[in-house]
């Protein structure tokens, strides 16, 4: 198991910053997962810790042991790309085994890493095929395998999922939460933009922002406590409500967030009223969009299906429990 740290790492390109000082501790065998929007520096910060980019500052360590001036080969990880980069003319076994034979490892060895990986990932059958003839999740868990049996301390995702479709990202997405139960001595480090799979795959999220970290901890502890206005937006979908001005004043905040869930419908009084512009019926929930004379519409979330039609005054309250409160800054205000 192999501890990462990172001691105020920073990357530029030319007179660019891209990493501007980044302090993060990520534990033995954690699965940490860097989420952000595009252009924030997640991927960047990946191949720092891969070796693919040299670092401008800072010091990088696995354990105790700084790499900064470590190849890729000799960090001790294995890396997945969101292309595949499979080798076309290679047997989906050949573009696993690739890697040990260019090791020189034995082939009873090569032949049992192989069909173990396969095994796990569920592609034993697909073994003597090309990767032409495989569908897009076939092949990613082709390149998650060709990672497996390198047998690495430290496991790389970046974007794995972004070119399959939606039913397919649920799927791989599992597979790789099995995985990470089955390989629980390598730690993982997982980049996306989609806060989804941060959210159900993460033991920790590190959500960055132009370069700089704006908050760790628990899927839950982002949720439940974001640090700032950017954390809250970005974590949740659909995303936090915000408030300014006269809706924000009553509750002495800069900024009001109130999550879609939180807020009630009331047959009278309330904290605000507004129309109802539309109602996005879901089935097992439904999402009320109502204007309530804010810079955006108020998204109310409900269990089942809901009877109020567009233009019927509403009246809504947000759990007081529930809300989250701004200063000016951007982050929690005081309490009084």
């Amino acid at each position: 198991m192999t501890a990462i740290h990172l001691n105020n790492v920073r990357k530029s390109f030319g007179t660019f910053d891209v990493i501007k000082g980044v302090d993060l501790e990520i534990s033995p065998s954690e699965f940490m997962v860097f989420v952000g929007p595009s252009g924030c520096g997640k991927s960047t910060l990946l191949r720092l810790i891969a070796g693919l980019e040299d670092i401008t500052a800072g010091t990088l360590a696995f354990d105790d042991k700084v790499v900064n001036s470590l190849t890729p080969s000799q960090r001790g990880i294995a890396m997945v790309f969101q292309s595949y980069a499979l080798y076309p003319h290679m047997t989906v076994f050949d573009n696993m085994a690739f890697g040990l034979k260019l090791a020189k490892g034995g082939t009873d060895e090569i032949k049992r890493r192989g069909n173990e990986a396969a095994d796990m990932l569920q592609i034993t059958a697909y073994l003597d095929r090309l990767p032409k003839q495989l569908s897009g999740g076939q092949r990613q868990r082709v390149a998650i395998g060709r990672a497996i049996v390198r047998d690495p301390k430290v496991f790389l995702f970046d974007e794995p999922l972004s070119n399959l479709d939606a039913a397919l990202r649920v799927q791989t997405r599992l597979e790789i939460a099995k995985l990470h139960a089955k390989m629980h001595e390598t730690t993982m480090i997982y980049v996306t933009h989609d806060q989804v799979e941060a959210m159900t795959l993460a033991d920790r999220i590190c959500v960055l922002r132009d370069g700089i970290v704006e908050q760790v901890g628990t899927p839950l502890e982002l949720y439940e406590k974001p640090q700032s206005v950017f954390v809250a937006g970005f974590i949740g979908s659909p995303k936090m409500n915000f408030l300014t001005e006269k809706h924000a004043d009553t509750y002495r905040a800069h900024t009001l967030g109130v999550r879609p869930e939180h807020l009630e419908i009331k047959d009278k009084g309330g904290a605000w009223n507004g129309k109802l512009i539309l109602s996005e019926n879901l089935g097992s929930e439904t999402y009320l969009y109502i204007d309530i004379g804010a810079k955006d519409p108020l998204v109310v979330r409900q269990d089942g299906t809901a009877s109020q039609q567009p233009g019927e005054l509403l009246h809504i309250s947000p759990i007081n429990d529930n809300v989250h409160r701004f200063d000016q800054s951007g982050r929690p205000a005081a309490s009084n």
